[in-house]
């Protein structure tokens, strides 16, 4: 069974197909289906803007839809960025420049005031009928500086612990990552859906 991914984030695809492809699934994403849907995120949670976004694909295509909606939450911050981790700095801002603005308000703040968590919330949209949400946190602290070169978004300057999720192997980031947890949810639930057959 094809399952689409809504996004044109690689990194995201590629950790919702290690994660779910052993289950047997076609993992593919909307570009490779070539799915457009008109998606306003206009949730005030995670959970929202992942239901409407997967609502919206499987209602374009009618093919079983994943959207995930994630972000970074900084106690120091309120809370922000939030919902609106991608539109940090401006919709089209590089997530380098997003990393110094943020690096920027936390200055002169000491480790123990740059707690942060990443949140994810996952919505799979199986049928008209069927679906699964799931959600995943992930606590840490914003780092001085960015350290290492894998992983995508915040991920060079979100330490859990002493190592950024950029300085992590994909395996460890699953493992302990907010998108890792939701996705272990789901995939559990979709196991359980696939024994009862």
């Amino acid at each position: 069974m094809k399952l689409m991914i809504a996004t044109h984030n690689d990194g995201k695809l590629r950790e919702f197909s290690r994660i779910l492809s052993p289950l047997g699934f076609d993992v593919v994403s909307q570009k490779q289906i070539g799915a457009v849907a008109e998606v306003e995120e206009t949730g005030k949670t995670f959970a929202e803007n992942a239901r409407i976004k997967a609502m919206a694909f499987f209602e374009a295509t009618g093919i079983p839809s994943v959207a995930d909606d994630s972000g970074l939450c900084v106690e120091a911050l309120d809370l922000r960025p939030g919902v609106y981790s991608a539109r940090y700095c401006g919709e089209d801002a590089p997530y380098d420049v997003k990393i110094a603005s943020l690096i920027n308000e936390l200055e002169g703040k000491t480790k123990d005031e740059r707690a942060a968590y990443f949140e994810s919330a996952v919505c799979c949209v199986l049928d008209k009928d069927t679906v699964i949400e799931c959600s995943g946190r992930c606590c840490g602290w914003i780092g001085f500086e960015p350290k290492g070169d894998g992983g995508f978004g915040y991920d060079p300057v979100f330490m859990v612990g002493e190592k950024s999720f950029a300085q992590m192997t994909a395996e460890e980031k699953d493992k302990m990552s907010h998108r890792g947890k939701a996705l272990e949810k789901l995939y559990e639930k979709l196991r359980e859906m696939q024994m009862k057959g």
